[in-house]
Parts: C-alpha cells; structure tokens; sequence
C-alpha cells in the first residue's frame, strides 16, 4: 500500500529540487518533515506542502498509521519551460529559460 502525491508545474529548476530530495530518500515522515524544515533552500517550501499532501492522503485514503510512514520514492523530472527574452547590448536580445519541475512523492507504511 502506498500513498502519493503529486506537485506539477513547480516554478523552480528540476536541479535544484533534486538536491533537496536527496536528503529527505528513504527518511521516516517526522525525520523527513524536519529536514525540510531546518534546511534553507528554495524548494523545501514546496516539498514540505507535498509531504504534508501525501501524509493526508495516506491517513484518509488509505487508512494507514502517520507514525509508520516512511518516504519510499521521490523523483523530479523537467515541466515545461517558460521561454523569456532579456535585451541586450546593440539590439540583440538573449533568451532566459524558466525551468518548471514535476514533483513526485511516494510514502509506504513500515511492516
């Protein structure tokens, strides 16, 4: 039995989500909560709202036990990207890329 949840369209670039996601692998739900709580990067504001989502899902969809969650799998993968132009010297202009990020988190519950 698993619990998922599923952020699309995150305006933050997929690299620096992933550095995030790293820490918080395989780490029981308080652990994982605390970590995105005491860690100061941009993309723990929206992992910690994910990680709350999949908690409630596992609760009330799947009547399983908050305390015996764990996160089994978390993966990001490139959304769409926001094409911008910055003019530049003598008439040119350069193109800015605002990435987006499709977050996905698994929670199971320990045997």
């Amino acid at each position: 039995m698993e619990a998922r949840a599923i952020l699309k369209d995150a305006r933050i670039a997929p690299r620096k989500v992933q550095i995030v996601l790293d820490l918080i692998r395989g780490k029981d739900y308080d652990v994982a909560m605390a970590t995105l709580k005491h860690t100061p990067k941009a993309a723990c504001e929206y992992l910690e709202k994910l990680l709350k989502s999949a908690a409630a899902n596992a609760e009330n969809n799947h009547s399983m036990d908050k305390n015996n969650l764990y996160v089994a799998e978390c993966f990001v993968s490139p959304g769409r990207t926001l094409k911008r132009i910055m003019p530049r010297a003598q008439g040119r202009a350069f193109r800015i890329l605002k990435r987006t990020s499709h977050v996905t988190l698994v929670l199971k519950e320990k045997e």
